[in-house]
């Protein structure tokens, strides 16, 4: 069972310096069909303008995941952290106990797009953690390169839940098929370009919920990025 979820129907913020579309019910946002999927809980795409970001605020029992498309992302917690997030970069941040921490875009000319993904973790009061990793566009080109996952397979980001995040880059003709496991479910995100996935044309900010299908067929349109969630 395949479900179209319109780029046009998702929830929109715009605060001048903040453009926000929210997948799922989000702040004032709010949508009793849409709160989630399975343990994924927001798909937040923010453009943020030049200096301006989120001050320091705090989160809890959280699993927070960042994927940058273009721009300079700045990050600090209070963790300790701090660093500029890139086109490649993702970056998880386990709120575990409770964290603090703060996002800017890190350029004074260009705006920074990126995603910003709420994973609810397996347990609660988990030890607060920090990880980012860079992976480039051969990586991506053409196959979805695992970037998130419970057991950081392959070099990716560890996550606190029966998940994995893949992304791939596909331009117009390149294709990857994709199984699920029986009993898996999966939530594909459309980031940006046009792909065709299972017959379904998508557009940038269109995704896809999937139950009860074994394999899922991604073939590009027009420079297409692509996170597909593989779901417990």
């Amino acid at each position: 069972m395949i479900t179209l979820r319109k780029a046009g129907e998702r929830g929109h913020a715009q605060h001048g310096w903040l453009d926000s579309w929210h997948t799922f019910s989000f702040a004032d946002y709010y949508d009793p069909k849409h709160m989630g999927f399975r343990s994924l809980r927001v798909i937040n795409e923010d453009r943020v303008a030049p200096g301006k970001g989120f001050p320091t605020h705090p989160h809890r029992d959280m699993e927070i995941v960042t994927y940058v498309l273009d721009g300079a992302l700045e990050h600090k917690d209070s963790m300790g952290n701090g660093s500029v997030m890139r086109s490649g970069d993702v970056q998880r941040m386990s709120a575990g106990t409770g964290v603090a921490h703060s996002e800017f875009n890190g350029s004074r000319e260009e705006p920074v797009h990126f995603l910003q993904i709420w994973i609810l973790p397996e347990s609660r009061n988990l030890t607060p953690g920090y990880e980012q990793k860079h992976f480039s566009k051969e990586e991506r080109q053409g196959t979805f390169k695992l970037v998130a996952a419970r057991d950081g397979a392959n070099g990716a980001v560890v996550v606190h839940q029966d998940m994995k995040l893949s992304a791939g880059l596909f331009a117009a003709g390149e294709r990857a098929n994709y199984a699920l496991s029986p009993g898996r479910h999966a939530w594909v995100h459309v980031a940006r370009g046009q792909a065709r996935v299972n017959g379904s044309e998508l557009s940038a900010g269109d995704a896809l919920q999937v139950s009860e299908e074994a394999e899922l067929e991604v073939v590009g349109v027009n420079d297409a990025e692509v996170l597909l969630f593989d779901l417990g």
